[in-house]
């Protein structure tokens, strides 16, 4: 439950900015910028209206800090607040609180007491408000295309600075489209490049002689079968990775997504292990499944345009990718007896996406070290590279498995 306040040593109106990480908030001037103030100022602050030191505050001081700083922040952010202390069931607000909010970090009882307050928002919604510029209508579409709570999509439109810009799943596209063509061209094909004798000769594919190179295991996400596998994994990708990257960031956002790759290599070692793996489906299905997922659990309030139209496409689009990769993996090999790639891995990354993809995207803004969904699914997930790893090592040997010829 953050509190809105910093003091001020000039009269003219102030405007309020946030870092790249979301994690400070600026007062800007027109010719100065005021550092984030240090916890000693904002324990300076609190005790201006916790004179019996208590280290709380009650909503009615609450609204008076907000009263004489209201003016720097963000109007949404003010809006946000004040139904924070109409609906504040406990009375009184805590320093710890009054910290979260200096670091823009809401906590779990933020949104609680936002959420189950009497005052609702009282603004116009974020779709309504006219004289954007152009950056701030796409930062306003892509608030409705992945948050379900106006509270939230206003706090993201207030927060999003684009610095840094959602790099980490363009350089993933940028690297997997770079290697295609290099072995495009290399073997001199561009459809189903899988049936090149070359194709699985090099440092980047999982096969299962290779497994003890445990690179191989994320490298494969480089390698795709062939054009038409790649067109897909990167279309879901940008369309999907990028938005949610903007919003969720680009650690939770490449948790998810490595989470994901490894975990439909793994499955494939463990359930088909007979067969190699290339293509990045397995962290793409991971993205979009808890896309999907998140819209599927906060229907009523996902307002983007056409959603029933675009969920269904998207599972067509995902539908045709698995079709095609089940179509592939039983198909006459071209070079027997090595099996064609495996389609295991769509199913490792939607797994990834249904359990950790879901618990990321729900909680925008949240600490998820303070979720515990987070830390079940998250042991869920080590117990299984566990065991997958054991799996590698002694299975393979018991179980007397007849693997294909090292490429």
């Amino acid at each position: 439950m953050p509190v809105a306040a910093r003091e001020t040593r000039v009269s003219s109106s102030p405007a309020v900015a946030a870092n790249a990480e979301g994690d400070e908030i600026e007062v800007l001037e027109s010719s100065d910028v005021l550092p984030a103030a240090p916890e000693d100022r904002w324990k300076s602050l609190f005790d201006q209206y916790d004179p019996e030191s208590s280290g709380f505050i009650s909503t009615e001081r609450f609204r008076d800090l907000l009263a004489a700083h209201g003016s720097e922040l963000d109007p949404h952010k003010l809006e946000v607040l004040l139904a924070l202390a109409d609906g504040n069931a406990d009375g009184k607000i805590c320093y710890q609180d009054f910290v979260n909010l200096m670091s823009n970090k809401r906590s779990n009882s933020f949104r609680r007491a936002i959420l189950q307050g009497g005052r609702q928002l009282k603004g116009a919604a974020l779709r309504e408000e006219v004289g954007l510029g152009l950056s701030q209508r796409l930062v306003r579409h892509i608030a409705y295309e992945t948050l379900p709570r106006e509270i939230d999509r206003k706090w993201y439109f207030d927060s999003y600075t684009c610095c840094p810009p959602p790099w980490l799943i363009l350089a993933f596209t940028i690297a997997e489209v770079a290697v295609f063509m290099y072995y495009g061209m290399q073997l001199d094909r561009w459809v189903l490049q899988v049936s090149d004798p070359l194709f699985l000769k090099g440092p980047l594919p999982y096969h299962p002689q290779l497994r003890s190179q445990a690179w191989r295991y994320l490298s494969y996400i480089f390698m795709h079968a062939g054009i038409e596998h790649l067109g897909l994994n990167m279309a879901m990708q940008l369309l999907v990775g990028v938005p949610l990257e903007m919003v969720h960031g680009a650690v939770r956002i490449g948790l998810v997504y490595v989470c994901g790759v490894l975990a439909g290599s793994l499955a494939v070692s463990v359930t088909d292990m007979t067969a190699p793996v290339v293509g990045s489906s397995g962290g793409v299905y991971a993205l979009v499944s808890a896309h999907l997922a998140n819209v599927v659990m906060n229907w009523s309030g996902m307002k983007c345009q056409f959603k029933l139209f675009r969920m269904a496409m998207a599972l067509v689009c995902m539908s045709v990718e698995f079709g095609r990769a089940v179509w592939l993996r039983f198909y006459p090999p071209a070079f027997p007896p090595c099996p064609n790639p495996s389609f295991v891995a769509h199913l490792g990354g939607v797994a990834v996406g249904l359990t950790l993809g879901v618990v990321v995207l729900h909680n925008y803004e949240q600490r998820l070290q303070e979720q515990s969904l987070f830390w079940i699914f998250f042991c869920v997930y080590m117990l299984f590279v566990l065991c997958a790893v054991f799996w590698n090592v002694f299975a393979y040997s018991l179980l007397d498995v007849k693997l294909p010829p090292s490429p």
